[in-house]
């Protein structure tokens, strides 16, 4: 396995809509080694979750996992799931203001409102369907992902410029309340 680069906010790339993976290509030994390679360097950065376009790959792949993060040490844990093609769909109007950070956009934070149930439908790694509903902070961290799928960043959903901040100030000024809401949302929806 080896730790890929990441790109960051500015380069191009990351604003190319991936292209579907066929279950031939899924199949094959290439993408199955760069879906480990996408797990490893998701792991490395200790990321909650690492998109295909981040590392320069245009493929509807995904990985999500948190694991006792010590970036987002208020994210219940959620385990490895590899998501390929993966489509979105919400399941109400139920939203939550969530500060996100990103791999591709080192150092900042901002608000963005997230669906609180959507429904997924995919393939995992081996082709095999996913058809679930998801909810709480784990629907807004698959939202985050396939955004990047999309050619999206987290910059373009903020609610408000005025809520970009530094980790740094995130955490002097905004954690506390932040993670109380969180808190509200996992109690609610159990994730």
């Amino acid at each position: 396995m080896a730790v890929l680069p990441i790109a960051k906010v500015g380069h191009p790339e990351l604003r190319i809509r991936a292209k579907e993976v066929t279950r031939e290509e899924l199949a094959s030994a290439n993408v199955q080694t760069f879906i480990d390679d996408l797990i490893e360097t998701m792991r490395h950065a200790n990321g909650a979750g690492l998109a295909a376009t981040q590392v320069l790959r245009h493929q509807r792949i995904c990985a999500v996992e948190v694991r006792d993060n010590p970036r987002y040490p208020y994210k219940p844990n959620i385990p490895l799931t590899i998501l390929v093609n993966p489509v979105l769909t919400p399941l109400d109007d139920d939203k939550f203001e969530n500060y996100e950070g990103c791999l591709s956009v080192p150092g900042i934070r901002g608000l963005v409102l997230r669906n609180t149930r959507i429904r997924v439908q995919a393939w995992d790694r081996r082709g095999n369907e996913i058809n679930e509903e998801v909810r709480g902070l784990k629907a807004c961290t698959y939202q985050h992902e396939v955004d990047h799928l999309d050619g999206l960043l987290f910059l373009d959903r903020v609610l408000d410029p005025m809520t970009l901040a530094t980790w740094e100030a995130f955490d002097e000024f905004h954690k506390s309340a932040f993670v109380e809401r969180v808190t509200a949302l996992v109690a609610k929806h159990g994730s």
